[in-house]
């Protein structure tokens, strides 16, 4: 069985616990340590966990509403950390050197076995070093994680291709965010190429990877000042023809309810 919990998601902090169960043993896997560390085991106790029952990590790029807290996690407990050679790279400091022996590298196309689960990067065009996005399956059912991009490649669309359920950023509605008080360098760099995706692009993905199967759709990554759940969802159910209370948006103090894949 696969299942998933958004922990929390926006500017504010990301994290997201992905549990893969056969027979009696669970696999765990947070993907993301963007909150405070308080709040992350608060949110983990909440979903019924906690750090100390975690198999891995897997940061996705080095922004500090993805990275967060992991190295004070790292520090309370041996937790292996996964991340593309480019992050390792961006967050080098002294802090890391004692932590090093727990990093592996992840690489775009090469899985990942944790226990129960199989996880699978994607390159994304995003502005950090070398950022990944993931695919996760227990080797029946199939998730797709994809936040922070830019614009949709033919490489995303393919990664996502399958999936029972999709966590999908819905960043901003780029009337609002063209409307902004944001200065307009912040407008390109949100709204550009390598920055986070539109409704309307996360709705044009959608079109694209959308098959009979698809059970879960979420909305992701949501901008508290250039876009509203109301927005996000009406983008979506456009594309799936469905009602507005069937797209969960993951918040950023709740993240969302558990669902199984």
């Amino acid at each position: 069985m696969l299942r998933f919990k958004n922990l929390g998601s926006g500017s504010s902090g990301n994290a997201t616990l992905v549990e893969a169960k056969s027979g009696t043993h669970t696999t765990r896997v947070l993907i993301d340590c963007g909150l405070r560390l308080r709040d992350l085991e608060l949110r983990l106790e909440a979903a019924g966990t906690s750090l100390a029952e975690l198999d891995a990590i897997f940061v996705t790029h080095e922004h500090g509403d993805h990275i967060g807290c992991a190295r004070s996690v790292l520090k309370r407990y041996p937790i292996p950390i996964w991340m593309s050679q480019g992050t390792w790279l961006a967050v080098q400091d002294p802090q890391w050197d004692a932590l090093q022996h727990l990093v592996h590298r992840a690489r775009d196309g090469q899985c990942m076995e944790w226990g129960n689960l199989q996880a699978t990067p994607f390159t994304v065009p995003h502005d950090a070093r070398e950022p990944l996005q993931l695919r996760c399956s227990d080797g029946d059912r199939h998730l797709g994680l994809v936040t922070d991009l830019g614009h949709v490649t033919p490489h995303v669309v393919s990664a996502l291709q399958g999936c029972h359920a999709l966590q999908l950023e819905t960043n901003h509605d780029s009337a609002l965010l063209q409307q902004s008080a944001y200065p307009q360098f912040l407008k390109q760099r949100v709204g550009g190429a390598w920055g986070h995706l539109a409704n309307e692009a996360a709705a044009d993905l959608l079109q694209q990877v959308m098959h009979t199967d698809l059970k879960h759709v979420i909305a992701a990554h949501l901008s508290e000042r250039n876009n509203t759940p109301e927005l996000a969802r009406e983008s979506l159910c456009r594309v799936l023809a469905c009602e507005a209370s069937d797209i969960e948006v993951a918040s950023p103090s709740h993240g969302t309810p558990w669902f199984t894949v």
